[in-house]
């Protein structure tokens, strides 16, 4: 666990930076092909997803600094860092929506097609993301837990801090308890493993061939469904509305992500069911 891959004299790789990289090349190589098939202009699409990575990587930033302002207030400097880790999903889905919409409509592309397109990039990048989380130590921490898949952080590993029981935060500075390595839950692993299923999913969701826009709306109810009940109790995140918090097993409901996953799984579903309507009727 040491976030920084390569170092050659000035020269620093770092593996979130690297691991979202390739996910975006090969989510692209994989968006181009599968455009291609549905008869539309790669070319054309290249474009549109250029900008689409743009917007949604400021996005997913921008949301996740929002949501844990108090991690950059005393040096806001740091929201810049984006290497080192910290982008919100949801984020990233609504700034890539913007040019994706655009340029589909500017091109007169189906937007649907554009958005299925992008699942198995998307999916790559919540591997790649929460395994470049795991490297760094410090981003997606798991709450301490008594359950014997806790996983204690050697104290080699670089970046984790440890955890302080009285504010059961991460322990940057002053803590006013028991400062503790774990056991914790690995949340980048719960993570990773989200996005491995998601993977698989996307192509089996391709090979449908259903009425464009039925792969998008299944991965975001299955992404809201699978994060808010397998990845988010177990990180320590605040519990925006703080229904039930259990310290010794480490889990906790309801976090952000949880509540905005609420309204996006409704969406999905009404989209499905509008979607599943136009197939009948075809």
């Amino acid at each position: 666990m040491n976030p920084i891959m390569i170092h050659i004299g000035p020269l620093t790789v770092r593996w979130y930076g690297f691991l979202i990289t390739l996910a975006i090349f090969i989510g692209y190589f994989l968006a181009r092909r599968y455009v291609e098939r549905k008869g539309y202009d790669p070319d054309k699409f290249e474009e549109a997803i250029f900008w689409a990575v743009i917007a949604g990587v400021i996005g997913a930033r921008l949301v996740y600094v929002l949501t844990s302002w108090g991690d950059f207030a005393g040096q806001p400097l740091r929201a810049l860092y984006i290497w080192q880790g910290g982008l919100a999903f949801h984020g990233a889905i609504l700034g890539g929506l913007i040019p994706l919409v655009y340029f589909a409509r500017k091109q007169k592309v189906p937007v649907n097609v554009y958005l299925d397109a992008t699942l198995p990039g998307i999916a790559l990048g919540v591997i790649g993301g929460r395994l470049g989380n795991l490297m760094n130590g410090s981003d997606t921490v798991g709450r301490l837990t008594t359950l014997p898949i806790g996983y204690t952080w050697p104290a080699w590993a670089r970046g984790f801090p440890g955890i302080c029981t009285s504010s059961d935060k991460l322990a940057w500075g002053i803590c006013s308890g028991q400062v503790v390595r774990g056991p914790v839950h690995l949340t980048q692993i719960y993570g990773a493993l989200i996005g491995l299923v998601l993977l698989v999913l996307s192509f089996y969701w391709w090979r449908k061939n259903r009425t464009p826009g039925w792969a998008f709306w299944n991965f975001v109810l299955w992404y809201s469904v699978l994060r808010s009940l397998l990845e988010e109790p177990f990180r320590l995140n605040p519990l925006w509305w703080p229904v039930y918090l259990n310290h010794k097993l480490g889990i906790g409901f309801f976090t952000a992500t949880q509540l905005v996953s609420i309204p996006l799984v409704a969406l999905a579903l009404y989209m499905l069911w509008r979607l599943g309507r136009e197939d009948s009727a075809a």
